[in-house]
């Protein structure tokens, strides 16, 4: 008799969960405006323009694909945005 209660509440822990994780996913993105020189621009803008993506998509995997060595420096092997 129990087992209706038992997944009723299954159900919202779990949904329960799943909000905690939308959660901390929210908390953990970062939205920024970036100004960029003109000639920068224009480059982002043809490489949006070429693969079909916007500039901030662009970004986004560019930013994706950043890793820092152990003395700090940043580097970005090469890639093509998809």
């Amino acid at each position: 008799m129990g087992t209706g209660t038992d997944a009723q509440r299954e159900g919202a822990l779990a949904r329960g969960a799943a909000w905690q994780m939308e959660r901390q996913d929210a908390r953990d993105e970062l939205k920024a405006q970036v100004w960029l020189s003109a000639d920068v621009s224009r480059r982002l803008r043809a490489i949006a323009s070429r693969t079909c993506l916007g500039p901030e998509q662009v970004l986004a995997q560019f930013a994706d694909r950043v890793r820092m060595d152990d003395d700090g420096v940043l580097a970005v092997d090469a890639f093509t945005p998809r």
